[in-house]
């Protein structure tokens, strides 16, 4: 009988996968849970066929030039690829996918938790109830924005992009998005397009950012953008933290020119940024846009999707390179 192929799952993914995955593949777990280091991902790869990794653990050319040639796919448990060097990985003829569709529906919802969050004052009012400070009301009192028949501005109008515009018609929101490319009209569902950033900005109540992070969008939001946003906007990001110039973001919330903010995402993780913590008018969240149980279980049985096919012989649906 042949032996089963070694996977080494550098985190605790859900219990559902670990139990699919135990049945056909050797499996190789870290019961610390901890990000593996380069050092680790390089030493690791000398006894394993496949590998399912994190955002958390990075793949840099140093990192994938020195994997050991028995290592032949690498499954992403993850939509976004910006930790993985795809053009070091296509040189060495290492399979690269990743796990898209599946976690739309949960990372828009927190889009729209922190939407909602920043809009209403969210931080600020748990802070007087947990603190025992709510000692009075008024019609003054705690006034924020309101959500309903406001204009939603969507950068990125993939997967997650299209949920969180539906999400906001709901709400009787008029949705605008820039994308690469025009949605088909049955996609689009009425969203207004932009070809540019320069005409969408100036229309939007609140922007939520749904792109990825390339060369190309790192610092998208920044000084010059965020000045382009009437006074008064609020920003949504549940997609990477390197999107945003955090100096930027904190200068316009400084200055009042950005209402607030709504974040799951920052240029530093863990940890996020204290700055922004320091202002109650920054709701924020460390990184869970994806962490619910349903959607834990399908990225982790996507990624295992992509492995079956590719030990198989067949083309696995979700390959980057």
């Amino acid at each position: 009988m042949p032996s089963k192929p070694v996977l080494w799952i550098t985190r605790a993914l859900s219990d559902n996968t670990l139990a699919r995955a135990r049945k056909d593949y050797d499996v190789i777990l870290d019961p610390a849970d901890n990000p593996a280091s380069a050092q680790s991902i390089i030493e690791h790869s000398q006894k394993v066929d496949a590998i399912i990794p994190c955002h958390s653990e990075i793949f840099t050319e140093n990192v994938v030039n020195q994997l050991h040639d028995r290592v032949r796919i690498i499954a992403n448990h993850s939509v976004g690829v910006d930790h993985c060097n795809l053009k070091a990985f296509e040189k060495r003829g290492i399979v690269v996918t990743n796990t898209p569709d599946v976690l739309s529906d949960a990372t828009a919802e927190i889009a729209f938790l922190l939407l909602l969050g920043a809009a209403r004052k969210a931080v600020e009012g748990d802070t007087l109830v947990r603190s025992g400070q709510w000692t009075t009301w008024s019609p003054s009192f705690m006034v924020g924005q309101q959500v309903t028949g406001k204009t939603l501005g969507i950068i990125g109008m993939g997967k997650v992009g299209q949920v969180m515009a539906k999400r906001a018609r709901g709400f009787d929101m008029v949705v605008h998005y820039h994308n690469r490319s025009r949605l088909s009209a049955q996609e689009e569902q009425g969203a207004v397009f932009h070809e540019s950033l320069d005409t969408l900005l100036p229309k939007c109540d609140y922007l939520s950012l749904h792109c990825p992070a390339t060369e190309a969008t790192k610092g998208l939001i920044n000084t010059d953008t965020l000045a382009k946003l009437p006074k008064g906007a609020i920003l949504v990001n549940t997609a990477r933290g390197a999107l945003v110039d955090e100096t930027a973001l904190l200068e316009s919330i400084e200055s009042g020119h950005l209402y607030a903010a709504g974040l799951d995402c920052f240029a530093t993780e863990p940890c996020g940024n204290p700055a922004l913590a320091k202002h109650q008018n920054i709701f924020t969240l460390p990184h869970i846009g994806s962490a619910t149980y349903d959607t834990r279980d399908a990225m982790g049985f996507r990624a295992l999707d992509n492995l079956d096919a590719f030990f198989s012989g067949a083309e696995p649906r979700d390959r980057l390179v």
